[in-house]
């Protein structure tokens, strides 16, 4: 379980395939704090550590993760956001977020607005998932506020601090985003569904 609350970047150094799975090698300032079997939220996709070498740590992502987020497109030197799993005695500063990502999206516009950012993001809503004004969503693992939602769009405010300690500040039009939907609107769009159909 996570929060949305990046803790840092991680540079990707290396990347190795193994069959139709993919092996990501990292280096971040708080690897050698990490455990073996550890979750760790990778644009807010939840993997396992598998190895630690100092700075560095290595996850596995299997095919269906690579095909369902932007995994599958990293390459060496790309920028990933971090989050450890939220401990119980932390408070919950952004939303719950699973780190299983729902679907991307394509950033479709970027406005700069007196120091601050607007994004827009377009998805598939043919899967079902919605956003709302003022509701939650996860943009590659950072916890936003949606300001105004469309059907298959929404768009999101980005401050100072996330710009930079994040990889928005790498996005450009065309970047692929993974979502996380909010975990309770996925639950009532569930229900609803399951309730027009009687």
């Amino acid at each position: 379980m996570f929060s949305g609350i990046v803790e840092t970047t991680a540079k990707v150094v290396a990347i190795r395939e193994e069959g139709g799975n993919r092996h990501f090698t990292l280096e971040c300032p708080f690897a050698p704090e990490l455990k073996i079997d550890q979750s760790v939220a990778h644009n807010g996709v939840c993997l396992t550590v598998v190895a630690i070498d100092g700075s560095r740590y290595t996850v596995t992502a299997i095919r269906e993760t690579l095909l369902k987020s932007n995994l599958g497109g990293l390459v060496e030197g790309d920028k990933v956001n971090l989050e450890r799993s939220m401990r119980p005695d932390a408070l919950l500063d952004g939303h719950i977020v699973q780190g299983h990502v729902d679907q991307t999206a394509r950033c479709t516009a970027i406005e700069e607005a007196d120091g601050s950012w607007y994004y827009t993001f377009e998805y598939d809503p043919s899967q079902g998932n919605v956003t709302v004004e003022k509701g939650s969503v996860a943009v590659n693992g950072v916890s936003l506020t949606v300001v105004d939602s469309q059907e298959g769009s929404f768009r999101v405010a980005i401050i100072p601090y996330t710009h930079e300690h994040t990889n928005f500040h790498t996005f450009r039009v065309g970047t692929t985003v993974n979502l996380e939907f909010d975990i309770v609107g996925k639950y009532i769009a569930r229900l609803m569904q399951q309730y027009t159909k009687k």
